[in-house]
């Protein structure tokens, strides 16, 4: 078998096709990076900012702890006051969906049954988000994004 000689022709190509794969990958790990990016936290930064500390301290003020967990094709999310009452809230916004896409995003349809918020929610196995915005009877925004684990 006869050797091959190496060109300067054979180097140019493979240093072109070596480039093109790496340009071809990188393109398309950016366009799949900004097609599923979900997008805007807030507006406006700066204004969310200044604002920020005062209404943390708010929400802080009302004591509420939130745990949520999905069993049997139910998400259950218990809020209580800081004396372990069960709260039943003026009004919410809710969201669950997945922290990276927004294809998955659903509103839960909560039903207060005098302990917990409970919604039928049939989920994949994996990590989700709920993205919280309840309004206490006193009119303060109480805000949270609670990660829960699905592995049924």
């Amino acid at each position: 078998m006869a050797e091959r000689e190496l060109t300067g022709r054979h180097v140019l190509m493979i240093f072109v096709g070596a480039f093109t794969v790496i340009i071809g990958v990188n393109i398309a790990l950016a366009y799949n990076a900004v097609r599923t990016f979900p997008g805007l936290e807030v507006k406006n930064s700066y204004v969310a900012s200044q604002e920020f500390n005062t209404r943390r301290a708010a929400q802080e003020a009302l004591g509420w702890r939130v745990d949520l967990r999905h069993t049997g094709g139910l998400v259950i999310m218990a809020i209580r006051d800081a004396a372990g009452a069960p709260v039943r809230v003026a009004g919410m916004e809710a969201t669950i969906g997945r922290a990276t896409e927004r294809q998955d995003d659903f509103v839960p349809a909560f039903e207060f049954d005098g302990q917990a918020y409970v919604a039928p929610a049939e989920l994949r196995p994996g990590k989700w988000d709920l993205r919280l915005k309840a309004l206490a009877q006193d009119g303060t925004e109480f805000t949270q994004r609670l990660v829960f684990h699905v592995n049924e």
